[in-house]
């Protein structure tokens, strides 16, 4: 398959209408020239002269215009698709480690410097026994139960909120705008996604469930705190009975 043709439609509405633009004020840059050199040389401007205006640009141009219009999106599609490749983690397409902590201190940055004053949360997400997968069906099973979990984290947050593979089996979210009371909802919603998601590798029904640990903050926050305290949480959560929720606020 050409690059062409694995361009989005929002890319093929931009090629034709930017070379449909530029063609358009080329085709009137060549009327008012041709009228004005036929004003100086003869009667003015005539039907012959008006065709010959009209079509030097769409013949000489238009191809022209169109190829370098189209490699300029595809090598702005290219361009996407290598930053998309180098933030998205491979197996669960969430962000990766460096893509999620980057835009995450992004955002903290920007609050800060904005005195932004409705908060958010850091949750940590574990999946819980997850080695007893790995030593039972494989790790090709296990790959498809965490794709499992960050489908059912991905459809349990809103499309503002960060989702990222920290690194195995644990994952972390990033919510915007949200109070301890939403935030403790998203997590007990995501918890819910994971138990009740169908896994049944080689045809043996195996449930799933995840702990989770978080920190809540009001205004500003510091990333390396926020982290701190979720894996604090978190490794409480593991500690008591697992497939459970531990969040505390931030100072």
């Amino acid at each position: 398959m050409s690059a062409s043709a694995t361009l989005p439609p929002r890319a093929w509405n931009r090629i034709w209408r930017n070379a449909g633009l530029t063609l358009a004020a080329s085709i009137a840059v060549s009327i008012i020239l041709t009228n004005i050199f036929m004003e100086v040389f003869s009667a003015g401007l005539n039907v012959p002269g008006l065709m010959v205006a009209v079509l030097m640009p769409l013949v000489l141009g238009g191809p022209m215009l169109f190829y370098l219009t189209l490699r300029h999106e595809q090598l702005r599609h290219a361009n996407r698709q290598l930053e998309l490749l180098a933030s998205t983690d491979w197996l669960t397409a969430c962000l990766n480690r460096g893509a999620f902590t980057t835009r995450v201190l992004a955002d903290l940055t920007r609050r800060a410097v904005a005195s932004t004053r409705d908060g958010g949360a850091l949750l940590i997400i574990d999946a819980d026994a997850f080695k007893q997968v790995n030593d039972r069906f494989g790790h090709q099973q296990g790959d498809i139960a965490l794709k499992l979990m960050a489908n059912a984290i991905r459809d349990s947050v809103g499309v503002a909120d960060l989702v990222g593979r920290m690194g195995g089996e644990e994952f972390g979210v990033y919510l915007t705008g949200a109070d301890p009371q939403t935030a403790d909802q998203v997590a007990e919603r995501i918890r819910h996604a994971v138990a009740t998601a169908q896994f049944s590798p080689h045809g043996t029904p195996w449930p799933l469930s995840v702990s989770i640990g978080g920190a809540t903050f009001a205004r500003r926050a510091d990333f390396n705190d926020l982290y701190r305290l979720a894996d604090q949480r978190l490794y409480q959560a593991k500690s008591h009975r697992r497939d459970c929720v531990d969040l505390m606020q931030a100072a």
